[in-house]
Formats: structure tokens, sequence, C-alpha cells
């Protein structure tokens, strides 16, 4: 295919990228052929030019489309490389959750850190069995595949598990071994695959340490075999170690701790039984915190030690042994203290009395003196001579670090074999199954040896990986029959033999260490020498010449030569082994070294401790421990154990686990690319890929390539031959025959030929998609159009008439409003006008004379002013004119003054001086004529003053005298209005008085006016009050009237709550206690059919030995619950019985078993006591009926004497009439009017027929009669015993005398009266004073109980406050009057039954009386008439025998009866021929007879013999589903017929009178139906495990695979793992299959008469299991999780529904078992995008638990690329909605849950006496009774 057709436009590539690693772009623009760049645009919107390799022209990766991204196995990638595996391990395991993935034969698991729910039982079991392609990547699908070809091909199987430190590694080969464990079980009671899963806390103790990547790191390889027997069950396991780093022993890094026994040695230091061993914390000890980190997170060493401690009991190490191991472990820990000191440059010395030292030494039981000596000295042999040397400190430390890992490494290497040991059994191994466990690829900055050895071990491993690989491939050309060429792949067999050839690596490093100056710069140069020019992946680094390079298959490593000699010898010294050898206080410490090797260095040096790590290899059983093979390097021991171990890889089937580290920060869920690329280079997976690539990856059926692919083909390309039509289809799509070749099955496509076609369909749908989205917009928009066009003409239409109505409805209104307007307006402004002239004339007049009022008083004003001015300015004018006066005199006095003073002054010096004295009289020449001029007109002025002064006094002279006439005239005016105003003064005194006369007066009137009225309106208020009172006492009265209705009506719906509450938690708990009750009888079914079990073994183990007889025990564990005493010693004889044969095999196992069997038993009987406790409420009230009965037993014994009497009347008078017809009929023979046909012969023919029918009516009924009256006579009869066997002879000859029948029959109908008589008699009496007792008894316990009540009712009332104590006593009279009326009910009905009893009696009485006359009459007549009369003879017919519905069997008949009946018996025939449940009438019919016969004996062994028989019927046939039904149903009828007729009352009320009559006398079966019952439940349960085993294989198939609607979801490519295809083809199961199977199963239990609610029961409990099932496949497969899938779940889910609907089973309950599996269906289809998308998914998931939810989102896949993804953000925000449910976090559904059964009591109508025994059935030696 040209890269022009796929590097086109919006093409996604991948691109290489510093930090990602690889990054997503777009091509922005179409590639054409000889181009030098890619146009990209990266993800972030950023363009990028993208350069070509110019001689490479490499084009980019191409992305695989999204619908393949997450997919489960990276081989359905139609792109095979890096990018796309890494980008799809990191979708999976950031977005979906998902730590497993499949890549082809391998299983990809990414450690997590988070604990996952992915591990449990219930996973387990959902796995097992399964394909592996059929569920969701997991090591459990790993696990199963090897169980199930060990068991198929018969061919043993490995698992090998590698990966990084921090990887998981142990995890997953701890969670393989534990599916082991449980899917297969054990062969034996020896609990071995708990041992198996025993030893794991074991080696995690003693090999697993605490690293930098890793809490929890395995510092030793290991590989376990599971051996298998021969039914593939576990019989033990045998375990083998590599490489165990002793280093850590002495040596930790920082953030490392040492091993995790030591630590947890110190946590549990303050133990008592660890007080010897002197330890304290682990910071106290140099081996244990060199690391300074002893405490890992979330760890508990005290506990992890104690689990430590309950493996090694489990795996038979006793405690002796196990502290002997932690002396060991302390003893080395307390070594590590020991401080060593130089005492100079050549010796070292360890000062005295250390009390590590001691310590150590009394741990280990040697001498102080030995080991100081040996830890500081060293023995040299020679040929001749022996010298001891000292050791400087240096040397002396490296020994005493040597000793302690070399005790280390024979610990670890001793509890490794005691462990193997116990895991050992003496059955034979027919397969096994390997885990081996081992280190990863290693590189680091420095490596030294153990990366070596590790890297060395993985290139054998990837080689056999690559092989086994190119195998697989290659047989799958082969068996398809296709063409192929040899797949060029990387060999790594030169890079092995550069290691171990010869002259290889480890050759030059052993013949190095036996050089006696051997040294690590010497080697180097020797591998220079030899390979540098040899060997192209052999490398010299440029900067070094103590290193060097190995090209391995996953990268170069450089590997550092110091400490290499050293690590490869691995020696200590001898003469330190001697003295541990030599402990004889310490047993153990010398078995650890008594066939250890002798440890002397082959050049006597001393060891060293360079390098990181000190390795140590298990040495092998069975090896000859020669000083020359105890010589041997660590290199070659590993070299060896390498091989044995391809060895064993090579003889199995391999199955390969990669373990990858995520991240290096132990984050969870966080995943590095940089880190991830590294290890998936370095585990083989890219490998793996580059394999599967270079071939053809894709691979299809015929039937899914067309089912895909069918859209690309057109109607003429589809032929009747699918493979033919994808042929031709092939060749058109693509062109280039070599991307394709079809097979016998399958077509193969080369890599991008998928994404090809998945590119071609996508474009074909979206063209198809475009075309209907454009046809539907069409035809949407077009009826949009109409219909808009429809309703805009009605519209119009509408709105027009409603304008046009409204327009002459407005015209009308504005022409009646102008009219209204006119005459309105016309009166408003006529109004208006005459009220403005009214007020306008009104405010005139006012105005005017406010005006004239104002005017007037204006003057008066005005002149009153002017006059009072006037005085009051001439006052004021006085007043200013002297005040000035005076103060300008004053003024000029003082100026006058001051000038004088001045001029004093002047003129004194002025006389002093002539000129002055010139100048002053010159000025005052001037002055005095001024003053002269100033003096003439002031003396002007001065007399104009004058005469203005003279005019003025003259008028005030005037005015004056005028004023004085006027004061005059107002004196005598003043006198006047003195005199007036007294008068006035005493008038107003008066009007004061009198007014106040008035007012009091009218205030008195007032007062009395204002009492009166208060008065009325008080007392109208009082009425009113009392009225409101009274009403409002009215009111309260209802309202507490109603109150009190509402509160009883409350209450009495608070106890019908309460008592609906209670009796459903008495419903729950009750179910609850029957599924505990019902879950203990099947572990008792399973302990007995395993004691039946180990019985059938230990007979046929005893078989083949002379001389031994095996005695049997005839009664099964079952028996002991409803035999008698004297079955304990039979079971104990049984017991012993066992003891003798079980003798040579394990008797603790037997008395396990009998221990078991006997707490089963206890629990049992205890659940029963509470049961039986729990049903005494029931019998408490039955015994109250019983007393009832009694009482009215009298009375009815008395009705049936007088009924029977009657009756023996009525036979006489028939017999009667039926000769006195006879006889006429014989005489009117002759005259031919009673000839045959004749009317009169007729008639008398029909009343023949009538009377002989009421004959032999009364004669059935005279029978029953008769038999009771024998019972009650053999009563008699016992109390008189010995008088009756004194006189035999004499009641012999007695009745020999009465040779006349009637005298015998009245003797004996007089017998019987005296025998009825004196027995009522008696009765009567016992009966009267035992219920005068019972009821004495009764009415002083209800006093005591009344008594009781009424002291705690009044107790709590005067607790209580005033109103709750009225309410109290309030509802306790309700109460109380309730209670006596239901009391007086039950006395009225009483007293009613009673009232119809007696007029029974009196009917009886009166027509007894009747007949008496009667009889006496006829007896008079008849006599003579019958004498004289012929007899004639007449032939009458014989009737058949009465049956009472009994049969009768011999003792010795037993054992053919139930081998009749139950072994031999074929369910079919019986339920297609016979009614149903025959079996269990005939049963208890013969049960019947037993019971009437009074034996004991016979009814017991009759209940025993058939349930252990059927027992042995359902063991035997167990997986046959109509046996199963069969015996269901009728065990259930033969317990209804013995509660049918038990004779309780409570099941005797559907019964007919002739049914009560056949109930059982003699005996009591109470215990015997709990014993059928517990059987009917493990028949049940049988019934549905079988269905189960029947419908499991159908429901993944029908429900989830199988596509009901044809086309709805397509098949998605697939890779290596093929998935069961969804195409119904022949032997697929379908939903048609499953509605088969469910109405097979309906059918059979009702051919076979299951009670209908039985049927309703097991019905629901299939639906759960088909629910269940489904929702559990549903979340454990990825493919599965679609929108399309949903609406197929849905759409199955209403065909299960309709079902349902046909059967009328709607309302058992079986519909809202799939409530959950609907809910996960619906959850498939809604939207999941938006916040109320979220919203409605909470509200609607109701049935499924949070986990559930979320694993379905984390699965959802689209199937077409037309669907989206889920977001993460979207999971987050249901994750935190649902935070606050309280469920349970489990995954899945338990599918083994089985709901409680119960046995609703269903009496029968059918009649026992009616049933034939067909001759079918070999029945003949039973006889009707």
């Amino acid at each position: 295919m040209a890269a022009s057709e796929l590097y086109t436009k919006r093409a996604r590539v991948w691109i290489p990228d510093t930090e990602e690693v690889w990054k997503s772009a777009e091509l922005s623009k179409d590639y054409k052929n000889g181009d030098a760049s890619l146009q990209l645009i990266l993800e972030d919107g950023t363009g990028l030019e993208h350069k070509l390799d110019p001689k490479t022209k490499n084009l980019p990766y191409l992305r695989n489309p999204d619908i393949l991204v997450g997919e489960n196995d990276l081989t359905a990638l139609s792109y095979l490389h890096e990018p796309a595996v890494l980008h799809n391990l990191k979708v999976r395991f950031s977005d979906s959750k998902l730590i497993y993935t499949y890549c082809g034969i391998v299983l990809v698991a990414i450690n997590p850190y988070e604990t996952l729910p992915i591990y449990g039982t219930d996973i387990i079991n959902a796995y097992s069995g399964q394909n592996m392609g059929d569920m969701d990547p997991h090591i459990f699908a790993v696990a199963e595949e090897a169980y199930k070809q060990m068991a198929r091909d018969e061919r043993n199987q490995s698992i090998i598990v590698s990966g990084e430190s921090g990887a998981g590694k142990t995890v997953s080969a701890k969670y393989a071994m534990r599916y082991f464990a449980t899917v297969s079980g054990s062969a034996s009671e020896a609990n071995v695959e708990h041992k198996v899963l025993a030893s794991n806390p074991i080696m995690e103790a003693i090999g697993n340490a605490k690293t930098t990547r890793n809490d929890n790191s395995s510092r030793f390889g290991k590989y376990i075999e599971i051996g298998f027997d021969t039914r593939y069950r576990i019989i033990g396991a045998n375990m083998r170690t590599y490489l165990l780093e002793k280093s850590r022993v002495v040596f930790q890094a920082d953030e490392e701790r040492n091993y995790h026994v030591f630590y947890q040695l110190c946590a549990s230091s303050h133990l008592p039984e660890f007080k010897t061993l002197r330890l304290s914390s682990a910071n106290d000890f140099v081996y244990t915190r060199q690391g300074r980190s002893p405490v890992i997170e979330g760890v508990d060493d005290t506990k992890e030690l104690s689990n430590t401690r309950h493996a090694f009991t489990m795996l038979g190490i006793n405690e002796t042994y196990q502290m002997g191991l932690f002396q060991v472990l302390a003893a080395i820990l307390h070594l590590g203290n020991v401080e060593i000191k130089d005492r100079d440059s050549d010796s070292s010395i360890i000062p005295p009395n250390n009390r590590h030292l001691t310590a150590f030494c009394e741990l280990v039981g040697v001498s102080y003196q030995d080991m100081t000596q040996w830890l500081c000295h060293r023995k040299l042999k020679t040929a001749t001579e022996t010298y001891i040397k000292t050791l400087p400190r240096l040397q002396a430390t490296n020994a005493r670090d040597a000793l302690s890992k070399h005790i280390y490494a024979k610990l670890f290497n001793w509890i490794v074999e005691h462990v193997n040991k116990a895991l050992i059994t003496n059955i034979k191994q027919h397969s096994f199954i390997g885990v081996l466990d081992i280190y990863g690829f290693e590189t680091f900055e420095i490596n030294s040896f153990e990366q070596f050895c590790i890297n060395y071990a993985n290139e054998k491993l990837q080689q056999q990986f690559n092989m086994h690989v190119f195998k697989l491939e290659q047989e799958e050309y082969m068996k398809e029959q296709i063409p192929w060429t040899l797949i060029d792949f990387y060999d790594n067999q030169p890079c092995i033999n550069l290691i171990e050839a010869k002259m290889g690596i480890l050759d030059l490093l052993d013949e190095e260490c036996k050089m006696p100056k051997g040294s690590d710069d010497s080697w180097a140069q020797k591998l220079y020498n030899t390979h540098l020019k040899t060997c192209s992946l052999f490398e010299k680094p440029r900067m070094s010449n103590r290193a060097f390079i190995i090209q391995h298959f996953a990268d170069k490593v450089e590997y550092q030569c110091d400490g290499f000699l050293e690590k490869n010898k691995d020696t200590v010294n001898e003469e330190q082994i001697n003295v541990l050898k030599a402990s004889k206080k310490f047993p153990l410490l010398v078995e650890l070294f008594q066939d250890g090797e002798k440890a002397t260095s082959p050049t006597g040096q001393a060891p060293g401790t360079g390098g990181r790590t000190r390795l140590s290899v298990k040495p092998e059983k069975g090896r000859d421990k020669s000083s020359k093979e105890h010589k041997k390097t660590v290199g070659c021991q590993f070299r060896n154990s390498l091989q044995m171990l391809m060895e064993t890889l090579n003889a199995t089937t391999p199955h390969y686990v990669r373990c990858i580290k995520p991240n290096d920060f132990k984050l969870a869920f966080t995943f590095d690319p940089k880190r991830a690329v590294q290890q998936l280079r370095a585990c083989g997976v890219l490998e793996t890929i580059r394999i599967s690539a270079a071939g053809f990856p894709s691979r299809w059926t015929y039937q899914e390539f067309f089912s895909r692919y069918r859209v690309l083909m057109v109607q003429k390309d589809v032929l009747p031959d699918k493979k033919l039509t994808c042929r031709n289809v092939l060749e058109k799509l693509v062109q280039d025959q070599d991307k394709y070749q079809f097979g016998k099955t399958k077509i193969f496509f080369r890599a991008g030929q998928v994404a090809y076609l998945e590119k071609l369909r996508a474009d074909k749908l979206r063209v198809a998609c475009i075309r209907i989205q454009k046809t539907i917009r069409c035809w949407l928009a077009r009826k949009k159009y109409l219909r808009k066009r429809s309703a805009a003409i009605t519209i119009q239409r509408f709105t027009r008439g409603y304008q046009a109505r409204c327009l002459v409805k407005f015209m009308r209104r504005t022409q009646a409003a102008t009219i209204i307007q006119k005459y309105r307006r016309m009166y408003v402004e006529k109004k208006r006008y005459r009220q403005k002239q009214a007020a306008a004339l009104v405010m005139q007049t006012i105005l005017r004379a406010y005006m004239a009022r104002q005017k007037y008083q204006a003057l008066v004003r005005e002149h009153k002013a002017v006059i009072i001015q006037t005085r009051v300015r001439g006052w004021l004018a006085r007043c200013w004119y002297k005040r000035c006066l005076v103060s300008i005199v004053y003024l000029q006095c003082c100026i006058r003054r001051m000038r004088a003073r001045h001029e004093l002054k002047k003129l004194k010096v002025e006389a002093r001086s002539v000129e002055h004295f010139k100048k002053l009289n010159k000025g005052m020449e001037n002055k005095i004529m001024q003053l002269q001029r100033r003096i003439d007109e002031q003396t002007k002025d001065n007399r104009s003053i004058n005469e203005k002064l003279v005019g003025m006094e003259t008028s005030f002279t005037a005015e004056c005298e005028g004023l004085r006439t006027e004061l005059n005239r107002l004196k005598g005016a003043e006198e006047e209005a003195k005199n007036k105003t007294n008068q006035v003064n005493s008038l107003l005194e008066e009007l004061e008085r009198l007014k106040k006369e008035l007012s009091t007066t009218q205030q008195e009137k007032k007062t009395i006016e204002d009492w009166a009225t208060t008065y009325r309106s008080e007392m109208e208020k009082m009425v009113s009050e009392l009225k409101d009172q009274n009403g409002s006492l009215k009111k309260e009265k209802d309202d507490l009237n109603r109150s009190i209705q509402e509160q009883s009506q409350q209450m009495t719906e608070k106890m019908t709550r309460a008592i609906a509450q209670e009796t459903q938690q008495l419903e729950t708990d009750l179910n609850e206690e029957r599924s505990r009750y019902q879950n203990l009888l099947t572990e008792h079914l399973r302990l007995e059919e395993k004691y039946d079990d180990l019985k059938e073994v230990m007979a046929s183990s005893n078989i083949s030995k002379p001389g031994h007889r095996r005695t049997d025990s005839t009664h099964s564990s079952n028996e002991s619950e409803y035999t008698y005493n004297s079955e304990y010693a039979e079971l104990e004889e049984g017991s012993r019985a066992a003891e003798d044969v079980t003798r040579g095999i394990d008797t603790s196992l037997t008395l396990k078993l009998q221990k078991r069997l006997t707490e089963l038993e206890q629990e049992k009987q205890s659940l029963r006591n509470e049961l039986e406790n729990k049903e005494d409420q029931f019998q408490r009230a039955r015994a109250r009926d019983d007393a009832e009965f009694k009482k009215a037993r009298g009375a009815e014994l008395e009705y049936e004497s007088l009924k029977r009497q009657e009756l023996e009347s009525e036979n006489k008078k028939l017999k009667h009439d039926l000769a006195e017809m006879r006889q006429s009929l014989l005489g009117d023979k002759a005259t031919g009017a009673g000839a045959p046909g004749s009317p009169a012969y007729k008639v008398l023919l029909e009343q023949l027929n009538a009377s002989c029918e009421e004959l032999d009516v009364r004669k059935e009924e005279v029978l029953i009669l008769r038999s009771q009256l024998v019972s009650q006579k053999e009563a008699m009869h016992h109390k008189d015993e010995k008088e009756t066997m004194t006189e035999p002879s004499i009641y012999a000859e007695d009745v020999s005398k009465l040779k006349d029948a009637d005298e015998l029959k009245q003797a004996c109908i007089g017998l019987k009266d005296t025998n009825r008589l004196l027995e009522h008699q008696l009765q009567t009496q016992r009966r009267g004073y035992d219920s005068e007792v019972e009821s004495l008894r009764g009415e002083l316990q209800n006093v005591k109980e009344e008594n009781n009540r009424q002291q705690q009712l009044l107790a709590q009332n005067l607790q209580l406050p005033p109103e709750a104590r009225i309410e109290a006593s309030l509802q306790h009279e309700i109460t109380r009057l309730t209670n006596e009326n239901l009391d007086l009910m039950e006395q009225l009905e009483k007293q009613d039954r009673t009232i119809r009893k007696l007029k029974k009696q009196l009917k009886v009485y009166s027509k007894r009386i009747g007949e008496m006359g009667a009889g006496q009459a006829e007896g008079q007549t008849s006599p003579g008439q019958m004498v004289d009369e012929p007899i004639h003879p007449v032939n009458i017919p014989r009737r058949e025998k009465d049956f009472q519905g009994m049969l009768e069997y011999k003792k010795e008949d037993e054992l053919k009866l139930v081998k009749n009946l139950i072994l031999e018996l074929k369910p079919r025939g019986v339920a297609v021929n016979l009614i149903p449940g025959l079996p269990a009438y005939i049963l208890f019919m013969c049960l019947r007879h037993a019971d009437y016969v009074n034996d004991d004996q016979k009814v017991r062994t009759l209940l025993t013999s058939t349930i252990n028989s059927i027992k042995k019927i359902l063991k035997k046939r167990g997986d046959d589903f109509e046996t199963v039904s069969f015996w269901l149903a009728n065990t259930c009828r033969f317990l209804h017929c013995l509660k049918q007729y038990s004779g309780d009352e409570a099941f005797m009320k559907h019964n007919t009178s002739r049914q009560n009559e056949h109930c059982l006398s003699n005996f009591d079966l109470a215990e015997y139906r709990q014993v059928i019952s517990d059987l009917a439940i493990q028949i049940y349960q049988q019934l549905i495990k079988c269905m189960e085993n029947i419908l499991q294989p159908m429901i993944v198939s029908g429900m989830l695979e199988h596509e009901t609607i044809q086309g709805v979801s397509g098949v998605k490519p697939t890779g290596l793992r093929k998935r069961t295809s969804s195409i119904a083809d022949e032997g697929t199961y379908t939903l048609d299959s499953i509605l088969r199977q469910l109405s097979a199963f309906h059918s059979t239990m009702c051919q076979h008469g299951t009670d209908p609610e039985l049927i309703k029961q097991v019905v629901k409990q299939q639906f759960y299991i088909i629910g269940a099932v489904t929702l559990n496949n549903l979340l454990l497969r990825k493919d599965m999780c679609s929108w399309s899938k949903g609406m197929q779940i849905r759409y199955n889910v209403s065909q299960l529904e309709e079902w349902l609907r046909d059967k009328g089973l709607m309302v058992c309950g079986a519909k809202e078992t799939l409530e959950p599996l609907i809910q996960a269906a619906q959850l498939l289809q809604v939207k999941k995008k938006t916040d109320e998308d979220a919203e409605a998914i909470c509200s609607m998931c109701l049935a499924l638990t949070t986990a559930q939810i979320v694993k379905v989102l984390n699965l959802y896949t689209p199937v077409n690329e037309f669907e989206e993804r889920v977001s993460v953000a979207f999971i987050r925000t249901i994750q935190t909605r649902l935070r606050d449910r309280c469920e349970s976090p489990q995954l899945l559904m338990d599918t083994k849950m089985i709901y409680p059964v119960t046995f609703p009591f269903s009496p029968s109508s059918l009649a026992l006496e009616t049933i034939q025994i067909p001759g079918s059935l070999n029945l003949a030696f039973l006889t009707r009774v």
C-alpha cells in the first residue's frame, strides 16, 4: 500500500520526544513521495515540521484508530510498534485503572502501588473454567490457562514471572498460587493448599527486604513446583531458590532494610518468650540500622512475626525449632555488634567481656575464648606445617561479616529444605505447575557480579521465550496451511556463548579464582585479550581498564571488575565454622552445618566485602558433598542450577508474566513513559511485538470478517459461501496479495491492514451517516416546515377572525362610549359650574366680610399705634437729649481741661522766649479774631435756639394741660371701670359656680351613663366570652375527640407500623436464621459426603489387605438427629468400627471430622431449639384453641352417638322400604303394571337406585363410626385386661349362645353404649377438672399481668406532666375498653358456636324421638305382614370393599418397598403416566398403617429407610435434574401429608371430614417432620446446584456474547487470544437456549407436582444466577461494555420478563433480581458527559455498588468511531457523588448465594382411599386396608 494513501491530511502519527518518549501529532498536509519533511500539528495546536532521515527516509509510526486504543491484547492493534504499545498501556493503566494487558502469550502486569479489590474468591470463581481470551486480562486467567492445559494436554506447565525490583513479581506469583489452591483444592484433608500458601509469609520474612524501589522486594529467585494428582488436586509442592543476596545481612544502602525477619524479632522483643534473646530496638544493632529506615509505613512487624510463626506451625516446624531459628537470627544481630579494635597494624583484638559477643556465645552455645581467638586469627596450612596468623582489624571485621552471611545462608537453606519436606506428600505426583519468580534484567550506574548473573539468567530466559514465541507462530501458520517464511528474530545465543562457553567470561573467572595470585585486574586483561577482537558483543570502555561492556538483548551493560573474584569465591574462615559445629548446647546449629561445605579459601586469602551483594545458591538434594564439589565457585553453581532450570522449563509449557514498574516514586496509578519503555525493551514485550509484526499479527475468522466488513460489500458480492465472499472482497479492497493470506479457518493480515480496512469501513459508514443525516434532516426540515405552515395558516385564520371580532366590538364600544361621554361630560360640567358658582358667592361673601373686618381692625390699630408712638418717641427724645447733654458737657469739660493744661505748658515755654512770645502774640491775634467771629456765630445760634425752645415750651404747656384733663377723665372712667369690674367679677364667680354645678351634674350623668354603658358592654362581653368559651370548649371538646381519634388512629397506625416493622424484622431474622441453618445443612451434607467418600476409600484400601474385615456402619450421620437413645450406642459402635478401619490412616483426620460433625450437630440442635422457642408463641395460641376444643368435645361425642343411632334407625327404615318395594314389584308383575318400560316401573327403579345409593352412604358412615367405637373399646379393654384374659371362655360361650343375628347386634350395641357412657363420663370429669384448673391458672396469670401492667402504667403516669398524664390515661382507657370489647366479642362468638351446637343436638334429639315413635308403630304391624308374605330371592350386586386409605406390608418387604419405590423408580414414567406425588402418597399410606397398628419400630425403620434411600439416590443421580426435581416434589408432598394428617388443628382447616378421619392417631411425628424438612432443604440446594451447572455454560454466551439483535454490535478486531464469537454457530448457546432450558425446568417441576410457591422460589434463584453471572462477566470483560451491548442486554432482559409473564411468575421476585443487570445496561446507554448526567446516573443506579459503577465506566469502550469514551473527570465526579454511600466494596455479585427456602403448607385434596397402585411399580405385596 503506497505511503501516499496512508500519510494523508488528518492522519495521526507518532514522533520521538525527549520527555514523553513518543508524542502524538497530526498531518496538516498530504505527504507525497520525495518530500523531505512532514507538516505536523501537535495536540496542543502548535505547528511542527518533522524532517525525515535523508538516508533511510523512514516515515514516523502511524497511530491506531481510537476504537483500537485500550485493547486487552496488544497484538489486536493494527499498527504494532513501540509507541502504540506504550500508549495502549498508558491508556489502560492511567485512564481505565486496568493493570493487566495481554501481549500475545505474555501477560503484562503494571504495579498499581495500591490495593485493588480484584483478587477475591469471587473473582477466582469468575475466572475458573473460562477461556483465556473470554475474560479481561488477569493473573488468574494465566493461572486458569495453565491449569486447564495441564488437565487437557497432560503436560506440565510453568508460569515465568519476571520484572524489576518493585514491579510486583512476588505478589503476582503469590496470587497465581492462591488461584491454584482455591480452584483445585487438596487431595486429602492435610490442607496442602493452605500449606503452599503458608510458605509465602515464611519466605517473605527470610528472603524479602525493603529497597529504594520496593518495600517488599524479593532478594532471591525461586521456582515453586506445585504437584497435582490424577484428579488435578494439589498434593504437594517443592521449592528451589536462586541467588540469595547474602550481603544484605551485613550491609544496607540508605533508605533500605535488612531482611524482614530481623525487624520482626526486634519489634517483638518485649514478648516473654523472646526475653532470652536479649534483643532491643532495631536501631541498636549495626546490621539493622545502616539503612536508617527501620520502619515500613503501614506494616506492623509484630503482627507479621505472629503470621510467620503461625505459618511455621502450619508447616510442621514446632515451637522448639522456631525458637532455635530465632536464636540463630538474634545471634547474627549480636555478632554484628561485636567491636573489633586495632592492637597494632597487623593484628586486632576484641575487648574483654564484650556483652554482644557474650550474648552470641550463649545463644549458639560456644566458648567465648574460641570465638575471640578465631575472629581475630586465621589458620594457614602448608604442605608440612600449620600457622596461626593474626588479622588486621579490617580483615577481622570482614571475616566476622562473612561468618554472619554464611550462618544466614545456612539458615535460609535449612528453612527451605524443611518447607519442602512439609509440602511433600506420599501421594504420587501426576503433573505439576511451576511458578518462577526471578529477577528481571538489571542495569545500574555501577554493575557488579550480581547484575552479571542476573542478566545472564535473563539471557537464557529470553532465548527460551523467543524460541517459544517463534514456535507458536510457526504452529499457527502450519495449522492454517498458509505459506510462511522464516521470521528473522533476535537470537541471543552468541551472548550466551560469550558468558558460558569454553573460555567464556565465567570460565575465565573460575580459572582466575584458582590462580594463587589472581586478581580482578589480571582477569580483566584476560577478557580483553580473549574476546575484544573476536566477539562483537564484548567491548572495552574507553576510560577504564577495570571494566567491560556486554551487548545484552535489552541494552548494553558496563560491568565493573572490582569484587568479581571475591564474590565468586564466597569464602568463610573454616575454624569459625568448626567452633560453631562444636556447639553441644544448641543442636539446631550443628544441624545447620553438619552437611555444610568446608568453606576455606582456595588461595588462603581473607574474604573481601567489595560490591553491593553477596550471592548464594541452594545446594541440590542428593548431590555428593565431596570437597571438590564443595569448592565450586558461585558462578559455576549458578550456571549448573540455571541449566537445570532451563531443562525444567523446556520440558513444560511456559506462560509468561512480565511485571512493569510504572514509576520510581511508588505513586499510585502514575505512569512514567521513560521507565516503562525501558522495562518493555528489557522484558521482551517489544520483541514479541516485533516477531508478531514480522508475520501476520492480525487474524480474523471468515465469519467475523464477514460480519465486521459486510458494509464494504455490495449485494452482488455476497455469496452463500462466506469464505469465497471474503476472498473476493479482499482482492478488491487490497491489491497487494502479500498483505494477507487465507488460511483454513482464518484470514491473516500484515501489520496495518486492519487499520486500513477500518479506515475504509469508517469512511463508508461516514458517507452512509452523512446520507442518512441528509435525508433525515431534509425530512425533518420539510416536516417541520409543513407543520409550521399549517400552524401558521391556522393561527392566521383564528387571528384574523379574532381581529375582526375585536374590531366590531371596538367600534360598538367606541360609539357607546362617545354617547356616554357626551352626556357624562355635560352633566359633569354643569354640576361643576353650579358648584363653582355657589362656591364663588360664598367665598366673596366671606372674603368681603373678612376684608372689612381686617380694614377696621387695621385702622384701629394704626390709630392706637400713632398715639403710642407719639408718646414713646417724645419720651425717648427727651431721654436721649438729656443723656447727650450730660455727655457733651462732661466731654467738653474734659477736653477743655486737657487743652488748658497743654496751653499752660506751652505758655510757660513761650513765656520764656521772646520769639515765641512774638509768635504767640501774633497767633493770638489771629485766634482772637477767629474766636470773636465764632462767638458771634454762636450767639446767633443761641438766639435761634432760644426762640425754638420758647415755642416748644408753649406747645408743651398746652399739651400738658390737655393731658391733665384727659388724665382726670381717665381716672373717673377708671373708677367706674373698677366698679363695673367688681360687679362683673361677682357675676363671673356666680357663673363659674353654676358652671361647676352644671359640669358636676353632667359629669355624674355621664358617669352614670358610662357605668351603664360599661356594665352593658361588660355584660355583653361576658355573654360573648361565655359564648366564645362555650364554643371554644365545644371546639376543644371536638378537638380533643378528634385528637383522641387521631391519636388512637395514629397509635393504631403506629402500632401497625411497629408490628409491620417488627414482623419484617422478624422475617428478616428468620430468613437469616433459615439461611444460616440451611448453610449448616449444606456443610453437614458436604461433610457427610466426604465421610462416605472416606469410608469408600478405606473400604477399597482394606479390601486389598488380607485378614482385615471391614465393619460398615448401618446408620448415616444424619440419623442421629431423629432417632432414639438406642441409636447413640449404634453410633458409638460405628465410630469404633471406623477407628478399626482407619488404623494406619491419619487418626487426627478422623478426630477432626468427628469433632466437626459433633459441632455441626450441636449448632444444628441449638438452631432447632431457637426455632422451637420462636414457635412456642404459636403453640400457646394453639393450646388455648385445644382447650376450647376439649370443652366442646363432649358435646360432639354425644352428637356423634346420636348421629350413629340415627343412622342405624334410618338404615332399618331403608331396609324395610326396600323389602316392601320389592314385594310390591313382585306382586304387580302379573298385572303388567310394573312391566319394564312402564312409567311406574321407571319411577320405582329410580327410587330403588336412589335408595341403594343412600344406603351405601349410610353404610360407610356406620363403618366409620364402628371403627371409632372399636378403637374406644380397645382403649377400655386395656384397663380391664386382666379380667378379660381370665374369662375368655365364658365370654366366648356367651357369644356362641347368641345365634340370632338380631340378638348379637343388640348385645353389641348395648356393650358399645355401656363402654361409651363410661368413657364419656370419665372424659367429662377429667376435662371438667383440667379445664377448671387451666381456667383458674389462666385467670390468675391474667390478674398478675394486669396488676403488673397497671403498676407500670401508674408509675409511668406519675412521672409525666399533668397534660401528658391526662392523655396517657385517656389512651390507657381506650386500650382497656378495646381489649374488653375484643374479649366480649370472643365470648359472644363462643356462645354463638355453643348455641349452634346445642341447636344441632336438639334437632337430632327431636328427630330421633319422632323416628322412635314411628318405629314403634311400624314394629307393631310389620312383623305379621312379613310373616304372611312369601320371600322371593333377589339378585343383589356385590359392592367393592370400603378402603381406609392405608397400605399394609410385611416387615421383611420393607427393603423391597424402598428398592422398587425409591431406588429403582424412573421419574420420567411416573411423571408422565401417574398422578404427581404418588410415591409420597404410597409411603404415607404405609406409614398410616404402621401408626394404625401402633408399631413404633415399624414407623421408625420405614422413615429411616425412606430418608436414607432418598439420600442414596440423590448421591447417585444428583446431577440429573429430573431425578432431583422428582424427589424434591415427593419429599415436600410427604412432608405436607405428615402435616395434613398430623391431627394438628392448624393443618386440618382445609381437610374434608373424610380426610380428618385419616389423621395419625398414635404417634407424634413432629421431630421427623423437621428431619424431612431438612432433607427437603438439602434436595432444594442440590436442585439449585444442578440447575446452575446446566445454566452456567449458557448464560454468558446467551446473555452477552450472542447478538440477539443482529447487526447492532459490530465485531472489533481481536488479538492472538480469540474471544468467543458472537455469531450463532452450531453448538453456540443463544438466548433461546436459555429460555428453552428455563421452560424445560418449569415444565418438569410442574409435571412432578412441585408446589407453585416452591416453583416461584426456584425461578427466583434461577434468575438471580442469570443476573449475577451476566453482571460479573460484564464487569470483567472490557469488550462487552459498549452502548450496543447495553441494548442487547436490555432486549435479553425483556425477553426473560416476557417469559415470566407467560408463565404467570411476575410476582415471584425474579424480576427484582435482574435489577443490577438492568441498571448496568442502562448505565452503558445513558449520556456520560455533564454533571446532570452524573446526577442522573447516581439516582438511577441504586442497585449497583460504587465499585461496580466506576468499573463499568472505566471499561466502557466504543465499538465504532461515532461513540465517545468516558472522561476521567466524569468518573471522578461520579466517585465524589457516591462517596457517602455505605455499601460493601465487593465488586462482583456472589453467584453461590442461595436464597433461604421455605416450604409453605400445601394440603392435598386427593382422598387417600381413592389412590390406585399401578402394576408397573411392582408393589403387589402391598395390601389396601
